[in-house]
């Protein structure tokens, strides 16, 4: 087997020598027409253009219509605030002066998956020969938070715990309501399309520890189920490669500042598991059935729901529940310097997330390109060139 593929010994000392609690964050941005607001395939374009002030930092992500950026792994929140600021204006410039209109939400409202290409590439080509009519259906945009854990075993620990939060995250972070020219009633289109298509994408179980997940990963790789680690493509991973906790659960954010608030609840969500597992105690491990049912309530109601408390044998408000992270993960935000972002939180929880801010505007005009249209305003970062009509 080769060893850059999945050499897990060497994953496991990554993860020894990770930093605790550094961020990073991945972000997927719809390419549009400024005048149609459709998808356009001119991401070899974009990052032609873009390769002098971002590098390796703009990234392909499947179809030639989607363009991804990620931060370094920063410090802190402050600095990942920085960082992400910096390449969404750099981005923002060369896509104006190409006369692109970028967008962000978890879902384009309109676009047809026919008419979309896949990236040439030899990743992606063998990604689409796999996956098929799998790969075509998606037509979906994300982002990502990458959260530094030390140790092998602690990493899988937090993994453990993680995916029973992943319901509130994706609920806080749920920005769309549209796919194919209709509102779907569902909060999080892109988790119900991604999820469902790819394999080996959902909620996925706890590991007994380090060594389960290794004797896991080796067995896809002995029976050529995957070329890659990356190809397990679960709602929250270990990433071998960078020696993170990254979860992958959230709906790309319009607002960036809702996209620092998702960021921060997840680090310090991240970081209070991680010192709970330090301090001895037990970290709390759903069954996949159990976060399946919020998962789903998530999905479909987003903030607007209940969520399932399985210990009162209860629904609560999903805000509640959302509520209820903020204080677990309150001891640690003096700490990790998050204070302003999580009054973001609140400020999401109070004003609404992406996808209940659509339905409100859809529901005022019924017409799915209005929303769109103020969707990509949105999405605009002050001072960015307005691509219209160039």
């Amino acid at each position: 087997m080769p060893e850059t593929a999945h050499d897990m010994e060497a994953a496991a000392r990554r993860f020894e020598e990770s930093r605790d609690f550094t961020v990073g964050i991945e972000e997927e941005f719809q390419l549009l027409d400024p005048e149609t607001l459709a998808l356009t395939h001119r991401f070899e374009e974009l990052q032609a253009a873009a390769r002098r002030s971002l590098g390796d930092r703009i990234r392909g992500e499947l179809i030639a219509s989607e363009v991804e950026i990620c931060t370094a792994q920063n410090i802190d929140m402050a600095a990942a605030e920085s960082d992400l600021l910096d390449k969404r204006q750099r981005l923002f410039e060369t896509a104006g002066d190409l006369g692109i209109r970028l967008c962000a939400s978890g879902t384009h409202p309109f676009a047809d998956w026919r008419d979309q290409r896949i990236l040439d590439t030899p990743h992606y080509r063998a990604v689409e020969e796999r996956l098929r009519y799998c790969a075509w259906r998606n037509t979906t945009f994300g982002m990502h938070v990458h959260v530094g854990i030390s140790g092998a075993e602690r990493v899988i620990a937090a993994f453990n715990a993680m995916r029973g939060y992943l319901p509130q995250v994706l609920a806080l972070s749920a920005n769309s309501p549209f796919a194919e020219g209709r509102y779907t009633y569902l909060h999080s289109t892109r988790t119900q399309l991604f999820t469902k298509f790819f394999p080996r994408c959902n909620i996925p179980g706890p590991f007994a520890g380090w060594d389960d997940y290794v004797d896991y990963v080796q067995a896809l790789f002995a029976a050529g189920s995957i070329d890659e680690v990356t190809q397990i493509w679960w709602s929250v991973r270990p990433h071998p490669q960078f020696g993170t906790l990254e979860v992958r659960i959230c709906d790309c954010q319009s607002n960036v500042n809702d996209t620092l608030a998702v960021a921060a609840l997840v680090l310090a969500t991240a970081a209070r598991l991680a010192r709970d597992y330090d301090e001895g105690a037990t970290l709390p491990v759903m069954s996949v059935n159990q976060v399946e049912e919020n998962f789903w309530r998530a999905i479909r109601y987003g903030l607007d729901g209940g969520l399932v408390d399985y210990g009162r044998r209860c629904e609560v408000p999903t805000k509640e529940a959302v509520d209820s992270l903020l204080e677990y993960t309150r001891p640690l935000h003096r700490e990790l310097g998050l204070g302003r972002f999580m009054d973001r939180v609140a400020d999401v929880l109070e004003r609404g997330n992406g996808a209940q801010r659509q339905i409100r505007l859809y529901r005022e005009s019924g017409d799915v390109f209005e929303v769109h249209r103020r969707v990509a305003e949105w999405t605009q970062p002050a001072g960015a060139p307005n691509s219209r009509g160039r």
